[in-house]
């Protein structure tokens, strides 16, 4: 269905309806089409708070300087990037 921008001000809520049926609704603007009203395919969830809760918590020392310094040991001396050397 193609309408004209005044009638899609009009209309706008059946259009969006037809939309969602999945009916290919253009405005156009003097006749020519500029614009293609589409349903979105997938709406995202909404996160939930707390979803992480039933995980146990971190070590206390999870950001020592001991164990930074252990993890950029690893990431030096393995072959992530075999062509970068140090």
């Amino acid at each position: 269905m193609q309408v004209n921008m005044l009638e899609a001000k009009n209309q706008l809520s059946k259009l969006v309806k037809a939309a969602q049926a999945g009916e290919e609704v253009i405005i156009a603007n003097h006749g020519v089409p500029v614009v293609r009203l589409v349903a979105m395919a997938d709406v995202p969830q909404r996160r939930q708070p707390g979803a992480w809760a039933h995980l146990p918590p971190p070590n206390p020392d999870w950001d020592s300087d001991e164990v930074n310094r252990e993890i950029a040991e690893m990431f030096n001396s393995s072959n992530l990037f075999p062509d970068e050397k140090p």
